[in-house]
């Protein structure tokens, strides 16, 4: 690991440990040329599966691009980025389980609408509009309904 500061690489660790969930680990470090102290943080790196776009396009799972959305449909909602990075391991977790070289990107858009409906519901309506590419005020009512429909059976 080359040294944030000096460049040089190499250093120690000083400190290691796991986050809650045990899928990352955070490692204090020190630099041995310069004495400088940084953090670096490691992550298991899975073989995600290629998201096959509604135009037949396919491109790699982007962790980063979910979380962006996200971001923007909880956006001044008393969500955390600590929620909203649970949220997209979630997701992950959910394509890592299907076991497959490919998935449809709708299907995880599906995922998203529904894990989302639970976490925050004007987020989720946030996110539906853009996902659903709604055209009109009677397009969004009606997914409307259907959150309060759905509240209403739990």
């Amino acid at each position: 690991m080359k040294c944030p500061y000096c460049d040089h690489l190499d250093n120690k660790v000083i400190d290691s440990r796991l986050n809650k969930d045990c899928t990352i680990t955070r490692r204090r470090r020190s630099c041995l040329a310069c004495d400088q102290r940084f953090t670096t943080y490691e992550r298991l790196e899975v073989m995600m599966p290629v998201l096959v776009k509604k135009d037949g396009r396919r491109e790699p799972w982007d962790r980063q691009k979910m979380i962006v959305g996200l971001e923007k449909a909880c956006e001044k909602r008393p969500i955390s980025r600590d929620s909203i990075d649970q949220f997209v391991d979630e997701i992950e977790h959910k394509l890592q389980d299907l076991g497959s070289k490919e998935v449809a990107s709708s299907v995880i858009g599906e995922w998203v609408m529904e894990d989302l409906s639970r976490l925050d519901e004007v987020a989720y309506v946030r996110f539906a509009s853009v996902y659903r590419q709604f055209k009109d005020v009677n397009e969004f009512m009606d997914e409307l309904k259907v959150l309060l429909e759905s509240r209403e059976e739990h």
